[in-house]
């Protein structure tokens, strides 16, 4: 399966649009694909990574809505809607459902070449950062056990996530994962770290560690929508916070 970078994702149902918006951004030097459907998007994510998507509401007899939803399920990067449709109503909607901006048309190609690149320069300069942020080492009450909350554990003896005293099962991945974040604990770790010293594997997508992500916080965390120990960092990568306690006993 190849796998290629690229800036920008469009998709619009208007293949006009789409072609044009993707053909104007390329000749400024931000690669970009275009797709006009919700099936040939969910495809198009699976297999290459993308930095932006800009996202229509009508896709033909799908929901651009129901598409941010299902992408928010397993990626992080930001969503900007680009609709005809100029209700409040429908602003609100894309904005709580993970929407990061709402563009009416029409839209004039160099204001919304303009919007994509400082959106995504602030996201490079945000990964620049977190790269430069010297770690934090994480709480130990013995030299197996890394702790998340009082109560939420890792224990690298028996390889076994314990929450309330109860042993959650966590898949190989899973463990390598949480067990990587908690040991740089306190600072933001890039998806390009993880690909790196997890995985191992520059080709995996962004969409592997976001769906690694959700399930692991599904065993720590108390409300998904909010969640309160693994923080994304939009753009550029995930921090998890402890509080610093442990069972000495």
């Amino acid at each position: 399966m190849s796998n290629t970078d690229y800036k920008v994702l469009m998709i619009d149902d208007d293949e006009l649009i789409a072609r044009s918006t993707a053909e104007y951004f390329n000749i400024l030097g931000l690669k970009t694909a275009y797709v006009t459907s919700y099936e040939a998007a969910v495809a198009f994510l699976e297999d290459n990574s993308i930095s932006l998507l800009l996202l229509d509401i009508n896709l033909g007899d799908r929901s651009g809505f129901d598409l941010c939803k299902k992408i928010r399920e397993s990626y992080d990067m930001p969503i900007l809607f680009i609709s005809a449709r100029t209700s409040d109503d429908d602003v609100i909607i894309a904005l709580n459902i993970g929407g990061d901006d709402y563009i009416k048309k029409p839209y004039t190609l160099n204001v919304l070449f303009a919007k994509v690149k400082a959106i995504l320069g602030r996201y490079e300069k945000a990964r620049e950062a977190a790269q430069s942020v010297i770690p934090e080492p994480v709480s130990r009450a013995d030299g197996s056990r890394l702790y998340i909350r009082e109560d939420v554990y890792l224990d690298t003896a028996l390889h076994k996530l314990v929450v309330g005293g109860k042993q959650e099962e966590l898949r190989a991945m899973e463990y390598k994962l949480l067990a990587y974040l908690l040991e740089n604990a306190g600072r933001v770790v890039t998806k390009d770290e993880l690909l790196e010293n997890v995985w191992g594997d520059a080709y995996t997508s962004d969409g592997t560690i976001s769906v690694h992500i959700r399930h692991v916080r599904e065993k720590i965390e108390t409300d998904l929508k909010n969640p309160s120990i693994i923080k994304t960092v939009w753009g550029v990568g995930y921090v998890i916070e402890t509080d610093g306690n442990g069972d000495d006993a």
